[in-house]
C-alpha cells in the first residue's frame, strides 16, 4: 500500500468544457454547491502530503480549500498538459505517488481513494478505477511512473499505461463524470437533487 501522507492529490480542473455550453461545468450547481467542490469535500479528510488543483478559467476558489493552484495556460494541449503540471509539482515535494482525480466527477468517495492507495504496491504502481467494463480516473501512480507521465501528449493521456495497471472496481454511479448539461441533469435525476425541480420549473415558465 501507499500511505496518503506520501501522496500528492492532483485535481484536474482545467479544460474547455466545449460540450457544456457557455457555463463552466465545474461552477454549475449540484446538490446545492458547485460540481467542482464535491470532490474537494469528499476528500478533505484524507491526509495527503499536499493538494494541487490545475485550473484554467474556473472561478472556484480551490486555494481556500487547501489546494495549491496552478493555472494551465495551454489547455489546447489537452489533459496531459494539466497532468504534467501536477506531476511536476509533486516531484518538487519528493512525493512517493500522486492520486489523480477529476473535478467533474462529483460522486467519488474517500473510501474508494483509500482502496486505490491500499492496492498500490511500490514505486511503479499504476492503480485506477473501473466501473466493471473499462478503466477510468481516479487513479494512483507511483513515482517510478512520473517520467512516463511527463512524456504524455494530447488527450490520449495515460491510456496504455492505465490499461496495463491494476483496476479497482466500484459502482458506475461513483464514476459518473459531467461533460454535458444532459449528463448533469441525469445525475440530478438519479440523486433527486432539489435543483432539478428549479430547472424544470424555469423551463415551464419559459414555454
Amino acid at each position: 500500500m501507499i500511505a496518503a501522507e506520501d501522496a500528492v492529490l492532483v485535481l484536474l480542473a482545467a479544460g474547455r468544457s466545449d460540450r457544456f455550453g457557455l457555463e463552466n461545468k465545474l461552477e454549475a450547481e449540484f446538490l446545492g454547491k458547485p460540481v467542482g467542490f464535491h470532490v474537494t469535500t469528499a476528500l478533505e479528510a484524507i491526509p495527503f502530503k499536499a493538494r494541487v488543483a490545475v485550473i484554467d478559467g474556473c472561478r472556484l476558489d480551490f486555494a481556500d480549500r487547501g489546494y495549491r493552484v496552478i493555472h494551465n495556460d495551454a489547455v489546447a494541449q489537452g489533459m496531459s498538459h494539466s497532468l504534467r503540471l501536477g506531476i511536476a509539482f509533486a516531484q518538487t515535494l519528493d512525493a512517493r505517488a500522486v492520486v489523480i482525480a477529476l473535478a467533474d466527477m462529483p460522486r467519488v468517495t474517500a473510501t474508494h481513494i483509500y482502496r486505490l492507495l491500499d492496492t498500490a504496491e511500490g514505486d511503479d504502481a499504476v492503480v485506477v478505477s473501473s466501473n466493471g467494463e473499462h478503466p477510468t480516473p481516479p487513479g494512483v501512480f507511483g513515482r517510478g511512473q512520473f517520467d512516463t507521465l511527463m512524456q504524455l501528449q494530447g488527450d490520449e493521456g495515460a491510456r496504455k499505461l492505465v490499461a496495463a495497471g491494476s483496476h479497482v472496481v466500484t459502482t458506475p454511479a461513483e464514476l459518473i463524470d459531467i461533460d454535458t448539461p444532459d449528463d448533469l441533469e441525469r445525475l440530478r435525476q438519479l440523486v433527486h437533487a432539489p435543483e432539478r425541480m428549479i430547472t424544470r420549473g424555469a423551463a415551464r415558465r419559459s414555454d
